[in-house]
């Protein structure tokens, strides 16, 4: 088995953290680890546990897949739409909320 590559799962980490609007120390909360930890960890310079692994995922709204291989699972039509919803950030829900309206609207 090959080793994982932390420098590109660190890049994966960091990409999402900022798509998802989160500061380090806030994404470091959410994970329980410490915001040094994610800096290193986003850097690839350490590697993780598998459950600093589970706590990042939900804390990032990806799967693991992704987060270690840069690849994502086929997924049916529902589960990328709760992925899309999941992933957005809080503070843009309302928007995503009046785009699916509006389109709603218009193929009706």
């Amino acid at each position: 088995m090959n080793e994982l590559d932390k420098l590109s799962i660190g890049k994966r980490i960091l990409q999402q953290r900022e798509l998802l609007g989160y500061t380090r120390e806030e994404l470091a909360e959410k994970a329980d680890i410490t915001p040094r930890f994610c800096y290193d960890l986003e850097l690839g310079q350490k590697g993780m546990s598998v459950n600093t692994l589970c706590k990042l995922k939900s804390a990032l709204h990806i799967n693991i897949d992704y987060l270690l291989f840069g690849e994502q699972k086929n997924l049916n039509d529902l589960d990328s739409i709760k992925t899309l919803i999941e992933t957005c950030p809080p503070d843009k829900l309302s928007h995503l909320l009046d785009i699916i309206t509006s389109y709603l609207k218009a193929v009706n």
